[in-house]
């Protein structure tokens, strides 16, 4: 009997060791998850912050575009009129096309750059969604920890005093 006793008794030091195991691992499944979700908002602010970044590149690109055409028509002006021609006719069209290239590439540059910051807002949106995926993969394994550890409790017998 008292065999029976102390063999009952190291079943139940088993079980409560590895019920304690189950719901420690449970704990840090939660940890885990939590961190991987922090992990990935930090880098949805990231891409969030590379888009405002690609804003402002795209005002000072466009403010420093502007004032590159400005020298450049003045220069053409000064050259067509050096030149010994008047401000007319094949002149001004050369102007007038300067012009109209000039606003081609302005509107390349603010579609690039929109195609960019939605790029970004994309994995954003995409590392948010990894980050919520990371926290459920997390609650589903602290259930599987914490149903494991029930498990041993019903299955060891330990409740059949």
């Amino acid at each position: 009997m008292a065999a029976f006793a102390a063999a009952s008794l190291g079943t139940k030091v088993a079980v409560g060791a590895t019920v304690g195991t189950q719901l420690l691992a449970a704990k840090q499944a939660g940890a885990v998850g939590k961190y991987n979700q922090a992990v990935q908002n930090r880098n949805a602010l990231v891409y969030e912050q590379e888009k405002d970044r690609l804003e402002d590149k795209l005002t000072f690109d466009l403010e420093r575009f502007d004032d590159q055409f400005r020298q450049f028509q003045g220069k053409t002006t000064t050259a067509i009129l050096t030149s010994g021609a008047e401000l007319s006719g094949s002149g001004l069209r050369v102007l007038r096309s300067n012009a109209e290239q000039a606003e081609i590439e302005k509107s390349v540059m603010e579609y690039n750059s929109k195609v960019a910051q939605s790029q970004a807002m994309e994995r954003a949106s995409f590392a948010r969604m990894e980050g919520r995926l990371a926290r459920m993969e997390a609650k589903q394994a602290q259930i599987g920890y914490i149903a494991g550890a029930g498990t041993s409790l019903l299955s060891s017998g330990v409740f059949n005093t």
